[in-house]
């Protein structure tokens, strides 16, 4: 069992106000509350402007009370903020007026319900100003401290500003992009692993940088989508190569195309149907990068030409996978 609280607030008081906030629960609850197939996913709570930092608090320790779940996410949108108490996401009531902030909700004292949880995944995602400081028990603190089954994703770094852009932030659209199926892997798997691979590629060097904190052996699916290439294809790696390192071998059999039918220039040997539907699922595995021509730039002339393929480094890896039973 998965569950999610997704914080969003927009109504600070005057001249402190955000717009996108409260979409930005709105389409992570989306993104999270069904896998691709439609099955149910996460179990989802949403808080919009929530008001005292109290009331957050109460929301935040039942989430990370371990009630069978075997995930917790917790998703903040709002402002971020930073004095000489320590880091702190802010609520409506922990501001005084525009350019003073009351203590907020300690960044830190989120980290000790969060590794004290008995929940074996945890995960924080913070769009929020500052937010790279989640995870430090003291400003000056360099490295942080996460209690295995923890990741921390944020939307910048610890001296940043969050950016939004088109009533949302320009982190959580790439946040959600990610959990549509932008970040699955070759299992049709996400993970937060995976979710910060893909938003690391939309930020450059000089404008916001997202943060990425985790201590875990091994990513737990967040969810899970329809495969490009599916697990019965990636399955055929080691009936098509025998080991991980041969060549395999091809004619102009292999190619559809390549039968007195079609009108353009065929060659013999002319297509064979055992053939045609080897070569397919070669085009397949190619499409994901796992298989590469040997001598020509596309698989087609590869054929036509008599050349061969040949599995890539990556191709490899999932060879193994399969031969060893693991997928």
């Amino acid at each position: 069992m998965k569950k999610a609280l997704l914080i969003g607030i927009n109504s600070y008081p005057a001249g402190n106000e955000l717009k996108g906030c409260i979409e930005d629960i709105h389409q992570v609850a989306t993104a999270l509350e069904r896998n691709g197939d439609g099955s149910p996913n996460f179990e989802v709570l949403k808080l919009e402007d929530v008001q005292t930092s109290a009331k957050a608090m109460v929301a935040i320790e039942q989430l990370f009370t371990d009630n069978g779940s075997d995930t917790a996410l917790l998703y903040f949108s709002g402002h971020g903020y930073v004095n000489t108490t320590g880091a702190e996401i802010v609520m409506p009531h922990d501001i005084e007026s525009e350019t003073q902030y009351y203590t907020g909700l300690q960044m830190s004292s989120i980290m000790d319900i969060v590794n004290k949880s008995t929940i074996r995944n945890k995960v924080i995602i913070l769009d929020c100003c500052h937010s790279g400081n989640m995870g430090k028990y003291k400003l000056e603190a360099t490295s942080s401290i996460l209690e295995p089954g923890v990741s921390i994703l944020t939307a910048c770094r610890d001296d940043e500003y969050a950016e939004e852009a088109g009533g949302h932030g320009l982190f959580t659209e790439q946040l959600c992009n990610a959990l549509n199926g932008g970040a699955a892997d070759y299992c049709g798997n996400i993970t937060i692993g995976g979710i910060y691979a893909y938003i690391d590629r939309t930020f450059g060097p000089w404008a916001q940088r997202p943060v990425f904190k985790t201590n875990v052996s091994a990513f737990a699916p967040l969810k899970t989508v329809k495969p490009q290439v599916s697990m019965e294809i990636i399955r055929q790696l080691t009936s098509l190569f025998t080991n991980p390192n041969e060549e395999f071998a091809l004619d102009p059999s292999f190619e559809d195309t390549n039968n007195p039918t079609v009108e353009h220039k065929w060659v013999e040997p002319y297509a064979t149907q055992e053939n045609v539907t080897k070569f397919k699922i070669l085009q397949k595995l190619q499409s994901i990068g796992f298989v590469k021509p040997v001598g020509e730039e596309f698989m087609y002339f590869a054929a036509m030409r008599s050349k061969s393929c040949k599995l890539t480094d990556l191709g490899r890896y999932y060879w193994r996978l399969v031969n060893d039973g693991k997928i």
